[in-house]
């Protein structure tokens, strides 16, 4: 061996270079980690499906779960609170679900829609106003809903006959409304959309019915419904082309209307009543309605004084020949229909000949009616003494 360790020609020869790797080893070698990697390949793949597959299992699991349990709702009977509620006209199943929801009636609108669709009743709530219990279960919401009886409303009887001061007092007694207020309301005819028959006043205006009135009730909403009510009965009786067709204006009808109110006692009295008042007219005689002399004086009574008779108003008939300026009060739609249909006959005169029955005769001559008032006096002597 010499100095360098170099190996003789014939030993390099006979053995293979330490340098250079047998060809076939090389390749050998490269095909084993090829698969290895494909090996790896698919166990990282098999693992993300296998995960996927698992995730996907617990979406549908956590999404069946929210099925079967349905939208969140409260179990009653909730702590007791109550809160005001105002379902408006129109509101929709989901309008009124989305306010009892942001009033924490209900735990979610979900519930009370679903709730709803389950009973046909939930399309019959009426708008209105109610003081519902807070955290209640969305079937108890409902329930409180369709009954109308549970409403937050006051009922106001407003009579045939009344004058508006008095009108507008029932309001203020049974609804407790400010007066003020009312007082206010009358005197804007276009708030309270008054009819252009109306001339600006709304005595005769204020239709007679039963009217309800809610928390949220304004005085000019109170008012304006009145007078909606009274265009809407107008309407439906023709009062236009039946004013016309009597060579009357609707103001002139509607007061013809107002003091058959006050003077008629019994309902089969009212078209003959209406009569009397068209046969005054047409003969030129001056009405003579103690009705019109009370409300000249302000005063509610049946029989008039000498000095009420005397009294210089256009309202009073005994001084002044026609109709008065307009209605004495709000006359009802028989009134309406007894002055838009007068009875047929050829009376000037009635009088009620017994309070108590409200008997009342008629007659042509003024020797009949003498007649007919001693027969009154006579009963008043008997029965009020």
């Amino acid at each position: 061996m010499s100095q360098f360790g170099l190996i003789p020609t014939s030993e390099k020869e006979a053995a293979p270079s330490a340098q250079r790797p047998p060809p076939r080893r090389a390749r050998r070698t490269g095909r084993h980690s090829g698969r290895l990697a494909v090996v790896l390949s698919l166990v990282v793949v098999a693992g993300l499906a296998i995960g996927a597959v698992v995730a996907g299992q617990s979406l549908l699991t956590r999404a069946s779960d929210a099925l079967l349990s349905g939208p969140a709702d409260y179990p009653g009977p909730g702590p007791g609170t109550t809160t005001v509620v105002v379902v408006e006209p129109g509101d929709s199943v989901t309008d009124i679900a989305a306010t009892l929801a942001s009033n924490d009636v209900v735990a979610s609108p979900e519930a009370f829609t679903e709730a709803a669709s389950r009973d046909a009743a939930a399309t019959g709530i009426q708008p209105g106003t109610y003081e519902l219990p807070q955290q209640i279960p969305a079937e108890q919401a409902l329930a409180l809903l369709v009954d109308p009886g549970n409403r937050l409303v006051d009922a106001v009887l407003v009579r045939e006959g009344l004058r508006v001061e008095q009108t507008l007092g029932a309001y203020e007694e049974q609804a407790g409304m400010d007066r003020a207020a009312l007082d206010a309301a009358v005197a804007d005819p276009a708030a309270i959309g008054l009819p252009p028959e109306a001339e600006g006043a709304a005595e005769g205006f204020l239709f007679p019915a039963t009217y309800e009135v809610q928390p949220t009730t304004s005085e000019v909403d109170a008012i304006a419904a009145m007078t909606a009510k009274f265009t809407e009965v107008a309407a439906g009786l023709g009062l236009a082309e039946g004013s016309a067709a009597l060579g009357l204006t609707p103001r002139e009808l509607v007061t013809v209307s107002s003091i058959v109110q006050a003077e008629a006692r019994l309902p089969e009295d009212f078209a003959k009543v209406a009569r009397v008042v068209y046969n005054r007219l047409e003969a030129g005689q001056n009405l003579q309605m103690d009705s019109t002399v009370a409300y000249a004086n302000g005063v509610a009574t049946v029989f008039t004084t000498d000095e009420q008779r005397a009294v210089d108003s256009p309202y009073n008939t005994y001084l002044y020949p026609g109709l008065p300026p307009g209605p004495i009060n709000s006359p009802g739609e028989q009134a309406l229909q007894a002055a838009l249909n007068p009875a047929d006959g050829p009376w000037l005169y009635f009088v009620t000949v017994n309070l108590d029955t409200g008997e009342t005769r008629y007659s042509q001559t003024l020797a009949e009616h003498e007649q007919n008032v001693a027969e009154l006096q006579r009963w008043i002597a008997e029965n009020q003494s």
